[in-house]
C-alpha cells in the first residue's frame, strides 16, 4: 500500500489533470442539453422489456417488423455465455427473462435449431423449464395459451372494490403495483386469447407438458403466512367462477375507470411499460379495436419507450428520465462551475405538480400537491426522491423565481414522511408487508416503505434550505437513518446499487445536517467505504448484492459507483485520505469521451434481484459531479461540502 502511494502523481499534478477533464465533460455534457433547457438520456433495463414489447405485437397481430427486427438484434446482443439472459450486464442467467427472449425471437421468426435458440433451449431446460417461471411470466403465457390459467394466482377483478381498511386492497399497494395491477385484473376476468397470427408455440421449454404440470404457484417467502395464502389461492380458484356477474362488472368498471383517469396521454398510464402494455391488452380484452382513441393513445404511449441509444441500439425502454436528468446534470455542472441553468430551472418549475392530487393523497388527503414526477409528465404520481434533488437544485440557482417552487415542494416533503420517520418513494405508510407473502408477490416489490436513500435526500434538502436538527420532522428522520445503519456501517441502497449509493445518500444528508465528523455512525460508514475500495483505485458493486448470502460482490469498477463513494467519503470530512486520491485518480484514467465515461453496468435497481436499470445518464454526471467536487474541496478553505447531496 505505502509503495502505491509513492507512485500516486502529486495533488497539483493530480488537480490539473482534473481541472482538463472536468473541463471538457462540462462543456460535452452541456452540449446534450435540449433546446428547451431539459437533459434526458436513454434509461435501459434487461432483455425483458424490448421481449414484451415484440410479445404485445403478437397478442394485439399489430406487427412492426422493422421495429421488431432491431428488437430482435437488441435481444439476441444481451444472451449471456451461459445460454441465457441475465438481469443485469454480466449477470447470471435468469429463467424467466431467458424465457420471455426465447418466446419473443421466435415469435419474431427465428428458428428453434438456430444455434442461439438451442443454447437458450438447453439452459431454459436445464433450470427447469417455462413452469419455473415468475407470476409476471407466466400471466404472459397464459394470455398466450402456453400455459392454463391456473399456473398463475388468483387475483379477483373484485379487489378494486375493497375498502381501504380491508386487509388487501389497491391502496396498500405501491404506485407501480397499483398501475400494473388494475389492467391486469381486467385481463384475468377477461381471460382473452392473444391473437398470435404465426400460432408460434413454446412447448418445447417445459420439462413436464404445461397441462400436466401441477407445480406453478409456490410459496414467495417460504413463511406460514405464505402457506395460508397458498391455500386462499386454492379457494379462490374454486370461488372465483361463481362470483356474482353483477358484481363482476361493476368491479371492471371501477378498473376500467381507475385507468381512464390516469391515462396520462401520450405519457402513458403510470409512465412505466408494465402498466401502459397491460392497459392496451385490458382496452382490445374489453373489444376495443386499433383504432378506438383510448387504444390508440395507450398504443403510442408504449410506442414512444422505443429508443435509440448513443451505440445505435434500437430497444424499449421501461419509462423516461428526463426530469431525474435534468436535476442530476444542473447539480453536476452547478459544482463544475458553470452554474446553475436558467432555461433548465424554468423548465423544471412548470413540471411542478400543482394542481392534482395523486394516488399519494389517499394517505395525505390535507397535504397540498408540489411534487415533480420522474417522467415528462406523470401528475398522479410525483416521486419525493425527485422533488427533493430538484428542490436543492433550484436552491443553489439563489433566484428568486424559485422560491415558491421550493417552498411548496419543502411542504409536500414534509407532508408525506411516514410515521417510522422515513420516506417512501411515492406514499406515506405504504407498509402492509404481509402483502409481500401472496403467490402474486413473487417479485418482492409490491410496496413502497420508507427507504434510507430517499430518506436521505429529503433530509438533505430540508437541511440545504434551512431546517436543522430541533426540527421534530427533521429529527424523526435523522433517528430513522440511525436505526437503518447496517451492521457493517453502511446503509441499503434502495434505487442505485447498492450499499455505496445507500452510504454516499445518508453521508451527504448526515453533512448537510451539521452532525459531526466523528460522530460513531459517520465513522462506521467512512470505514465501509474505505474497505471496499477496489484495487484499481476505483468502487463496483454487483446487481447480485441485493441478495443477502452475496454482499460485496463486485465484478468491476464502475465510474458511477467510484464517484458515489467519493463523494460520500468527501461529505464525511475524509477528503484527505488517501483512497480518496486514488479513485480520483481511476476516474480521470478511466475510458471517456467528452461527458461519457464508459461504463456497461447497471448500477441502478427498479425492483432488488427481479429488475434492474442501466442509466445512461449516470456515466456522464456522477464522475463530473465527484471530480469538480474534489477539486473544490481541495482548493477551498473550508474544505466543506455546501450542499444537502
Amino acid at each position: 500500500m505505502g509503495f502505491a502511494l509513492l507512485l500516486e502523481p502529486s495533488t497539483n499534478e493530480l488537480l490539473q489533470r482534473v481541472d482538463s477533464v472536468v473541463e471538457d465533460a462540462a462543456t460535452a455534457l452541456e452540449q446534450r442539453q435540449k433546446a428547451d433547457g431539459h437533459w434526458v438520456f436513454a434509461l435501459e433495463a434487461d432483455a425483458t422489456i424490448s421481449s414484451e414489447y415484440i410479445m404485445l405485437e403478437h397478442f394485439l397481430d399489430q406487427i412492426d417488423e422493422a421495429l421488431e427486427a432491431d428488437l430482435a438484434v437488441y435481444v439476441r446482443s444481451l444472451q449471456g455465455d451461459h445460454g441465457g439472459w441475465p438481469l443485469f450486464h454480466g449477470g447470471e442467467f435468469n429463467i424467466s427473462a431467458s424465457v420471455k427472449a426465447y418466446f419473443a425471437l421466435k415469435l419474431f421468426g427465428d428458428p428453434v435449431d438456430a444455434p442461439h435458440m438451442v443454447r437458450a433451449r438447453e439452459a431454459i431446460l436445464a433450470a427447469g423449464g417455462a413452469a419455473r417461471s415468475n407470476v409476471f411470466t407466466l400471466y404472459s403465457l397464459a394470455l398466450f395459451e402456453q400455459v392454463p390459467w391456473r399456473a398463475v394466482p388468483t387475483m379477483p377483478v373484485e379487489l378494486m372494490l375493497m375498502p381501504r381498511w380491508f386487509p388487501a386492497n389497491m391502496w396498500a399497494f405501491s404506485y407501480w403495483s397499483r398501475t400494473v395491477i388494475a389492467p391486469l385484473l381486467v385481463v384475468s376476468a377477461l381471460k382473452p386469447k392473444a391473437r398470435n397470427p404465426r400460432r408460434v408455440d413454446i412447448r418445447e421449454l417445459f420439462v413436464t407438458a404445461p397441462e400436466a404440470e401441477q407445480d406453478y404457484i409456490r410459496n414467495p417467502t417460504g413463511t406460514r403466512i405464505g402457506e395460508a395464502f397458498l391455500l386462499l389461492d386454492k379457494i379462490l380458484k374454486v370461488a372465483e367462477p361463481r362470483f356474482s356477474k353483477r358484481l363482476r362488472k361493476r368491479a371492471i368498471d371501477r378498473a376500467v375507470d381507475f385507468i381512464v383517469e390516469r391515462l396520462n396521454g401520450e405519457e402513458g398510464v403510470g409512465a412505466i411499460f408494465p402498466a401502459m402494455a397491460n392497459t392496451v391488452m385490458a382496452f382490445a380484452a374489453l373489444g376495443q379495436g386499433p383504432d378506438h382513441p383510448q387504444r390508440a393513445l395507450a398504443m403510442r404511449a408504449v410506442q414512444k419507450l422505443v429508443t435509440v441509444d448513443d451505440q445505435g441500439r434500437r430497444f424499449c425502454q421501461p419509462c423516461v428520465s428526463p426530469v431525474w436528468d435534468t436535476a442530476l446534470s444542473l447539480h453536476a455542472l452547478a459544482e463544475a462551475g458553470a452554474g446553475v441553468d436558467a432555461r433548465a430551472t424554468a423548465w423544471l418549475r412548470a413540471k411542478q405538480v400543482l394542481d392534482v392530487k395523486g394516488d399519494w393523497a389517499v394517505q395525505r388527503p390535507d397535504v397540498r400537491p408540489g411534487g415533480w414526477a420522474f417522467e415528462y409528465d406523470n401528475p398522479h404520481y410525483p416521486d419525493i426522491d425527485d422533488t427533493a434533488l430538484i428542490g436543492m437544485a433550484l436552491d443553489r440557482a439563489k433566484d428568486p423565481s424559485n422560491d415558491e417552487a421550493i417552498q411548496r415542494a419543502a411542504e409536500w416533503v414534509l407532508g408525506l414522511q411516514s410515521a417510522n420517520g422515513g420516506w417512501g418513494a411515492f406514499d406515506a405508510d405504504n407498509t402492509r408487508y404481509y402483502l409481500n407473502h401472496i403467490p402474486f408477490a413473487d417479485h418482492g416489490a409490491l410496496l413502497d416503505p420508507p427507504t434510507a436513500d430517499v430518506t436521505a435526500r429529503c433530509l438533505g434538502f430540508l437541511a440545504q434550505i434551512g431546517y436543522d436538527a430541533t426540527h421534530p420532522a427533521v429529527a424523526r428522520g435523522l433517528d430513522y437513518l440511525r436505526r437503518e445503519q447496517e451492521p457493517d456501517g453502511s446503509w441499503f441502497g434502495r434505487w442505485g446499487t447498492n450499499y455505496v449509493y445507500g452510504t454516499w445518500s445518508v453521508l451527504s444528508a448526515l453533512n448537510a445536517l451539521q452532525v459531526p465528523k466523528d460522530d460513531p455512525a459517520v465513522r462506521r460508514a467512512v470505514a465501509y467505504l474505505l474497505s471496499q475500495q477496489r484495487t484499481d483505485g476505483g468502487w463496483g458493486e454487483d446487481g447480485a448484492t441485493y441478495f443477502a448470502d452475496r454482499r460485496g460482490e463486485a465484478k468491476a469498477s464502475t465510474p458511477s459507483q467510484t464517484a458515489w463513494a467519493l463523494m460520500g467519503l468527501m461529505a464525511a470530512g475524509a477528503t484527505a485520505e488517501p483512497a480518496v486520491a486514488r479513485g480520483v485518480r481511476f476516474l480521470v484514467d478511466h475510458p471517456r469521451e467528452g461527458s461519457e465515461w464508459e461504463e456497461p453496468w447497471h448500477t441502478a435497481v427498479g425492483f432488488p434481484r427481479i429488475f434492474y436499470l442501466r442509466y445512461h445518464g449516470y456515466r456522464h454526471v456522477f464522475p463530473l459531479w465527484a471530480l469538480a467536487r474534489y477539486r473544490n474541496l481541495v482548493r477551498s478553505n473550508a474544505g466543506e461540502v455546501a450542499y444537502g447531496i
